[in-house]
């Protein structure tokens, strides 16, 4: 049964619940937040905030693979689909959201992944999932992408006085 309301749940939510989460002026002012923080640094951030899981990835839950594992796979599917993993510096950072499961994860880029433990991710995706819990989504994502940048910074700062150059996007993706 629980199988059952799984599949129902995923396929009951869409995009009109995504923007309900988020909604068009608070993803305008998360993507001038994510414009401001790439301004301090040479790293790039997206965030991204699913209603549901594709039918494909629901299969795969339960005997086959845990929840985390495959909400896993759908965020590094979202972070090569939006070319994260691309960037010059192999410094990019995805922030996904899974509104159907409450589900988060942070997915970095290796030149990240080198020098941050994934203890310290996991610390910011729970973070983040508590104001979640709370209905604080703006809230929530602010912290996440502020905690982000500082990391951004501390090991990728701006070069003093050169242009940057964005290679992706600062929207806020949802579907």
């Amino acid at each position: 049964m629980n199988k059952l309301l799984r599949l129902f749940k995923h396929r009951w939510l869409d995009t009109s619940d995504t923007r309900r989460a988020v909604p068009d002026d608070m993803a305008e002012r998360l993507a001038r937040r994510v414009a401001a923080s790439e301004g301090r640094h040479t790293g790039e951030v997206r965030l991204c905030v699913e209603a549901a899981l594709p039918m494909s990835y629901l299969w795969r839950i339960g005997s086959r693979e845990p929840l985390n594992a495959v909400v896993r796979d759908r965020a590094l599917a979202w972070f090569g689909r939006l070319r994260i993993w691309d960037t010059e510096h192999n410094n990019g950072v995805l922030i996904y959201l899974l509104l159907a499961e409450h589900a988060i994860e942070i997915v970095a880029d290796r030149a990240l992944t080198q020098r941050v433990p994934q203890a310290q991710w996991q610390a910011m995706a729970d973070r983040l999932g508590e104001h979640l819990r709370q209905g604080a989504f703006e809230d929530g994502l602010t912290q996440a992408l502020e905690e982000v940048s500082a990391l951004l910074v501390t090991h990728f700062p701006a070069e003093e006085g050169g242009a940057r150059l964005n290679e992706l996007a600062d929207s806020v993706v949802r579907r």
